[in-house]
């Protein structure tokens, strides 16, 4: 009942489309085994495997799928865990349809999305740590200007409108600066922005 509600609330927007659903973790990873899905919606607990270990599955195995976490935890906890996970996203399952498409398309344009409540638990926590690093010396500043960007949740479209240049130019600045840090997605550079200091 829970998924075709879900699936009337995402289809009504006009133009997403729901390719697929799945019970559990188990079954969604199974799903991309075979179906290529541009952004995966995954609770946190789920039978057989939950959302967490799904995400980190299907980030390592297909990173050009997107992973948004919907769920009822409002917990720092597990926000920093889906984080961690690869997720681009984490949203409430009491937020409004409105935000859930806005977070959906947020994904798909490469951006950050976390529920604003959430945020608030969670950006202190990566704050926390930031005074004791500093970001790579590799980093060139035209760099350093797009890494502060994707800290700031911004897509890949807002990144090169506001710096000039062209997205794919972007694209391939952004898969040098993750080459020189050694992070997997674009989520660990959103983190890694916060965390030294670069936002």
């Amino acid at each position: 009942m829970v998924r075709q509600g879900l699936k009337m609330m995402i289809e009504s927007s006009g133009d997403l489309k729901v390719a697929g659903e799945a019970g559990n973790g188990k079954e969604a990873v199974a799903l991309c085994e075979s179906h290529f899905f541009d952004v995966v919606v995954l609770d946190i607990r789920m039978p057989e495997m939950n959302g967490l270990e799904a995400a980190r599955i299907i980030r390592s195995r297909w990173p050009a799928s997107k992973v948004l976490m919907l769920t009822t935890f409002n917990d720092d906890e597990y926000a920093l865990e889906a984080l961690k996970s690869g997720a681009s996203g984490y949203m409430l399952k009491d937020a409004e349809p409105e935000a859930l498409i806005r977070s959906i398309r947020s994904c798909l344009a490469g951006g950050l999305s976390l529920q604003e409540d959430v945020a608030a638990k969670v950006i202190p926590k990566l704050l926390d740590v930031k005074k004791e690093l500093s970001v790579d010396a590799s980093i060139t500043p035209r760099e350093l200007s797009i890494v502060r960007l994707v800290g700031e949740g911004r897509s890949n479209r807002e990144i090169a409108d506001e710096l000039g240049l062209s997205v794919g130019t972007v694209k391939n600045h952004i898969s040098q600066i993750m080459d020189k840090l050694d992070l997997r997605d674009r989520t660990q550079l959103a983190i890694y922005a916060i965390r030294h200091n670069a936002v």
